[in-house]
């Protein structure tokens, strides 16, 4: 594989690789799937576009995911995304069972935090990054990434307490 020409299998194995994980960090940014899908498609495109070369597979999946938040950034940014709104306002959202009541309610706690909450959790609890990793990967301080996740986890203990006491 030369350095300008990616072939068709190496592209497949990078869609497959980290495509879910692009989906969800989307989703996490904008809580609608299509946005999420076309974010997530955007990023594989610039990955075609500018053929970055990595250092290690760590490095790789650092770009993805750098690329996935500044292009949610810009879309929640753009003017259409803050003048249009879903019809549907579960569209995207995953359907639980109803023995899976409990899953329902964190979703949709970490789905109610702001954005740069809901960030950090994803990252350090579903991506398993360390708040180091956060960090650069943010391009925020150590301190920043600490008090972010412990504000997160603070809400969400509140709003879970709440939806657990009401049951």
């Amino acid at each position: 594989m030369g350095d300008s020409l990616r072939t068709n299998d190496h592209i497949q194995q990078i869609v497959d690789q980290y495509a879910d994980m692009l989906l969800r960090i989307a989703f996490t940014h904008l809580a609608n799937r299509h946005d999420a899908e076309d974010v997530a498609q955007s990023v594989f495109l610039k990955y075609l576009e500018k053929q970055p070369a990595f250092a290690s597979a760590e490095h790789e999946k650092a770009w993805f995911i750098r690329v996935a938040i500044n292009l949610c950034k810009n879309h929640r940014h753009s003017t259409w995304f803050r003048k249009t709104t879903c019809l549907d306002e579960n569209i995207g959202y995953p359907e639980f069972d109803q023995d899976e009541a409990d899953e329902q309610a964190i979703f949709n706690a970490v789905l109610s935090l702001p954005v740069k909450y809901r960030k950090m959790i994803y990252l350090f609890y579903y991506e398993d990054y360390s708040i180091l990793q956060i960090a650069e990967i943010c391009g925020m301080k150590e301190s920043t990434v600490r008090s972010r996740l412990f504000r997160a986890r603070q809400q969400l203990k509140a709003s879970l307490k709440e939806a657990f006491i009401d049951e």
